[in-house]
């Protein structure tokens, strides 16, 4: 049974969440602050106040903020939350969450403080280490969307304009999923040759065209079990579009060049910031594939729609970019912020993320907005 560490200040808090986890089948151990820690070896999981510090628990640790602020959320990131939740707490996030934590098969506690480090690199590693950041209704509806959805095995279609953030949403929906330990697999649909994209979805025998030296498996083969990620698949050439229908509806492929089926698992998360509607009409994309894809649909807004999390965005870039470049921590005035949020950013999270690299590069220890005047063309 999955054991849970609470730490709230609230009486109130603890007694009702504990009653409502221990309803789940969760076994809790309830504690008012960390100086009543012992030992965190036998905990799974911990949930914690945001009035709490998490820094020295060496568990998982979902952050539950009564008092949620750009300032907060970043901080309880930065000393490694898995999640950041705001009051009303909504159960069925927090459960999706505190379940894609959970020990797998029969493994002992024992084992635990092993596997947990494993584990953290490991979604370190599938997730660039990037959450999903902001507290905007926008973006509070994807994570929600995602934490319906992930569970189940159903095939999505990410929309949204370039540099949305729309392969994260993704690589979550695979983190989330009873699939995360198998492979996550991505595949540029945009970036391959029409010659060359059936042998990269379906592999290839050897000697089936002039290069094929030898035998190759392709993506769908190599994400068995996983999550097959197909980015920009409003580009796929038609022909291929009708061999990927074949690969949803009857779970097989054939390499290029084979004679025989080779049966596949593979959950398909697809994205396209195509308007897929229009180029169904216009003849460039199956609406039969449409439909085998978009069982649900998960629309990522742009970075206009979320004004409000652009603060808290730029406070993630420059501790993650200066992190990365091994320099202390700048910091960045009000008023440079301001400028940030009023600027169009048609490139999206993408062109963000370039902006305050270049402002951390080029200011001092303190960014201005004299810099963002400076450095940040409008």
């Amino acid at each position: 049974m999955t054991k849970i560490l609470l730490l709230f200040r609230s009486k109130s808090m603890l007694n009702s969440l504990g009653e409502r986890l221990r309803f789940e089948n969760f076994s809790t151990v309830e504690l008012h602050d960390t100086s009543e820690v012992v030992s965190c070896e036998d905990v799974d999981i911990a949930i914690a106040g945001d009035n709490i510090d998490i820094a020295q628990l060496g568990v998982p640790t979902i952050v539950v903020s009564s008092s949620p602020s750009i300032e907060s959320a970043v901080g309880a990131l930065r000393c490694g939350a898995i999640d950041y939740l705001t009051m009303p707490l909504d159960m069925n996030q927090l459960l999706a969450t505190i379940r894609s934590f959970e020990p797998t098969g029969a493994e002992s506690v024992a084992q635990r403080p092993a596997r947990l480090p494993q584990r953290a690199a490991s979604r370190r590693a599938s997730c660039a280490t990037q959450p999903i950041i902001g507290c905007s209704e926008a973006i509070e509806h994807v994570r929600d969307m995602i934490s319906r959805v992930a569970p189940s095995d159903a095939r999505v279609l990410v929309l949204g304009e370039n540099g949305t953030g729309k392969e994260l949403v993704a690589r979550w929906l695979h983190e989330k999923s009873s699939r995360r330990t198998a492979p996550f697999v991505e595949v540029n649909c945009a970036a391959i040759p029409a010659e060359l994209i059936e042998s990269e979805l379906f592999g290839h025998e050897k000697g089936s065209f002039t290069s094929a030296i030898k035998q190759r498996k392709g993506k769908f083969e190599l994400a068995n079990g996983g999550t097959l990620f197909m980015d920009e698949i409003g580009d796929m050439a038609l022909s291929a579009q009708a061999k990927v229908l074949r690969a949803l509806q009857e779970n097989k492929i054939t390499r290029v060049g084979g004679d025989h089926d080779i049966a596949v698992d593979v959950r398909v998360v697809a994205a396209t910031n195509k308007d897929i509607r229009h180029e169904i009409a216009v003849g460039n994309f199956r609406e039969d594939l449409y439909h085998r894809l978009s069982v649900i649909e998960i629309d990522v807004p742009p970075l206009r729609a979320r004004e409000g999390d652009i603060g808290m965005l730029v406070d993630y870039f420059i501790g993650e970019i200066c992190g990365r470049y091994n320099i202390e921590t700048k910091s960045i005035d009000r008023e440079a912020i301001d400028l940030l949020e009023h600027r169009p950013w048609t490139g999206n999270i993408r062109e963000l993320h370039n902006a305050v690299e270049r402002l951390i590069i080029l200011s001092d220890s303190r960014i201005t907005a004299d810099a963002v005047e400076r450095y940040c063309h409008a």
